[in-house]
C-alpha cells in the first residue's frame, strides 16, 4: 500500500510547486496568486524503490466559517484525515505568521506523523531561515526550495523512512471520464454524488473549480478515473491569466480522456458555447454522453423547450446518448454511467477486416460514390486503423475525390452495422498508386 503524503499550509507557500516536483509533472496550476488551489489534487511519485501518493490541498484556514474559504478548509481536513504523513509547508521568506501557529496547533492534534517544511529558501542560510519556526513545536524545520529542488530529496527520504520498498504498481485500468461544460452547470456536484462524498468543492459560484482534478472511482467492480474540469466560458469573456490556464487544463483533460460527459443546464438556454464545447470534443474524437442537469428544477414547458433546443443546436451529436439528470439528488445518475460504459466499449471496439469490407461493399452497392469528371472513385476494401475514436482505413482508386457527404454516409453505415453508439468514427482514404503513371 502506498503511503499518502499530504501537503498542508496557508495560501501561496508553494504547495503546488512542491506537488509538481514530487510527481515530476505540471499537473497542479502554479501562479503567484493566493488561493489558486481549492480541491484536493492527487498524484503519484516515486523515490527509488518507494512509491507514494501525494495530495495537494488549498490554502488552509482552520477557523474559516463561511464562503469558499470554508469549503477549502473542509477539503484540507478530509486530506488530513486520510494522511499517512503530513508535510506542513511554511514560507521562509515571509517568516512566521499567526496563521502558521493556528495550522500547527491543528496538525499536532491530528496525531499523524508531521514534518515542518520551510520553503522558498533558495539563496538563504538554512540555519538562519529555519530558526524562528522552532516555536511551532513541529520538530526540526526542514529547509527546502521546491522551485529549485534544494533539499526535496532529503525531505521525502525522511518522510518515507518508516515505509518499506515496494514493486511498481500497475496503473488502474478503465475509462478516463472527463466531466465538461459551462461554469456552474453542476460538474463537481455530479462527481460528489457519484462518489458519495464531498470530494471536490461544489459551490454556488461560477469558476469554483480551477484545475483538472483526477479521481479514481469504482462502481459495481468497474474501475474509472473521473476528471472534474473548470467551466468553459466564451473566449471573449476569459480575462484572468489563471482562468486561461484552467481552460487549457480542461482541453487537455478532454484530449487525454476516453469518454466525455458534456453537462448542460436545463434551467438555462442551450447556448452556442455548449455547441462549441461539444464541437471540440468531436474534433478530439472522444466518445460522448450528453447529461442535461437540473431536470427536476424545471417545469414541463421548459423541458419541451430544452429538448427542442438540443435537437436544433446540438443536432450533430446524434451518435451520443442523452440523459436527463439531477446531480444534486442523484436522479438519472446510474443511466449516465451505463451510457459511459457503452460509449467506451464502442470507442474501443475491434472490427475485423472481412466484416468491414462486407459492410463497405454493401454500402457501395446501395449508393455508389458520385463521379468526379470521367472517373468514379473505386472503394476496394477496408480495415481498422485505430481506436478511441474508431478509425477505418478504406483502400481503392481515385479516393481523393470522395465528397464529404459520401464520407458521412459511410460513417453512418459502419456505425449501424457494428452498433456503435456514443462515439464518433473516422474514415481515412488511401488511394493505390498507378504503377504506370511515370511511364
Amino acid at each position: 500500500m502506498k503511503p499518502t503524503l499530504v501537503l498542508v499550509g496557508r495560501p501561496n507557500v508553494g504547495k503546488s510547486t512542491l506537488f509538481n516536483r514530487l510527481t515530476r509533472s505540471r499537473d497542479a496550476l502554479v501562479a503567484d496568486l493566493p488561493g489558486l488551489t481549492r480541491d484536493r489534487h492527487y498524484g503519484h511519485g516515486r523515490l527509488g524503490s518507494k512509491p507514494y501518493l501525494v495530495v495537494d490541498t488549498g490554502g488552509f484556514e482552520p477557523s474559516a466559517k463561511t464562503g469558499i474559504v470554508q469549503e477549502m478548509a473542509r477539503q484540507a481536513e478530509a486530506a488530513i484525515a486520510e494522511a499517512d504523513v503530513l508535510l506542513f509547508i511554511v514560507d521562509g521568506r515571509a517568516g512566521l505568521t499567526p496563521q502558521d501557529q493556528a495550522i500547527a496547533d491543528r496538525l499536532r492534534r491530528s496525531g499523524r506523523p508531521l514534518h515542518l517544511v520551510v520553503n522558498k529558501a533558495e539563496g538563504m542560510e538554512r540555519s538562519i531561515v529555519g530558526a524562528e519556526f522552532h516555536e511551532l513545536g513541529c520538530g526540526e524545520p526542514r529547509v527546502i526550495s521546491a522551485a529549485h529542488g534544494d533539499g526535496v530529496r532529503e525531505l521525502i527520504d525522511l518522510a518515507l523512512d518508516a515505509y518499506p520498498n515496494e514493486d511498481e504498481e500497475v496503473d488502474t485500468k478503465g475509462p478516463r471520464v472527463a466531466i465538461v461544460g459551462r461554469p456552474n452547470v453542476g460538474k463537481s456536484t455530479l462527481i460528489n454524488t457519484l462518489l458519495g462524498e464531498e470530494r471536490v468543492i461544489a459551490f454556488d459560484m461560477p469558476g469554483t473549480t480551477r484545475d483538472a482534478i483526477e479521481i479514481p472511482f469504482e462502481r459495481n467492480g468497474k474501475q474509472y478515473t473521473l476528471i472534474d474540469t473548470a467551466g468553459l466560458r466564451r473566449k471573449g469573456r476569459v480575462f484572468e491569466a489563471v482562468e486561461k490556464f484552467s481552460v487549457i487544463k480542461t482541453l487537455q483533460a478532454v484530449e487525454e480522456s476516453n469518454v466525455v460527459v458534456l453537462m448542460v443546464d436545463a434551467s438555462q438556454d442551450i447556448s452556442d458555447q455548449d455547441a462549441h464545447i461539444a464541437g471540440f470534443c468531436i474534433e478530439a474524437g472522444r466518445a460522448l454522453v450528453l447529461a442535461v442537469n437540473k431536470w427536476d428544477a424545471v417545469d414541463d414547458y421548459t423541458r419541451d423547450q430544452v429538448k427542442q433546443e438540443i435537437a436544433r443546436k446540438l443536432n450533430f451529436l446524434g451518435f451520443a446518448r442523452t440523459h436527463t439528470i439531477s446531480a444534486l439528488n442523484g436522479q438519472g445518475i446510474a443511466g449516465v454511467l451505463t451510457a459511459v460504459d457503452k460509449a467506451y466499449a464502442a470507442a474501443m471496439a475491434k472490427m475485423p477486416t472481412p466484416k468491414l469490407t462486407r459492410v463497405l461493399e454493401t454500402a457501395v452497392q446501395k449508393q455508389a460514390p458520385p463521379r468526379h469528371g470521367l472517373f468514379r472513385p473505386k472503394l476496394r476494401y477496408a480495415h481498422q486503423g485505430g481506436s478511441n475514436p474508431p478509425i477505418i482505413v478504406i483502400h481503392g482508386n481515385a479516393l481523393d475525390h470522395v465528397p464529404d457527404s459520401y464520407t458521412r454516409y459511410l460513417e453512418r453505415c459502419f456505425l449501424e452495422a457494428f452498433k456503435l453508439q456514443g462515439t464518433p468514427l473516422r474514415i481515412q482514404y488511401k488511394s493505390s498508386k498507378n504503377p504506370y503513371a511515370d511511364k
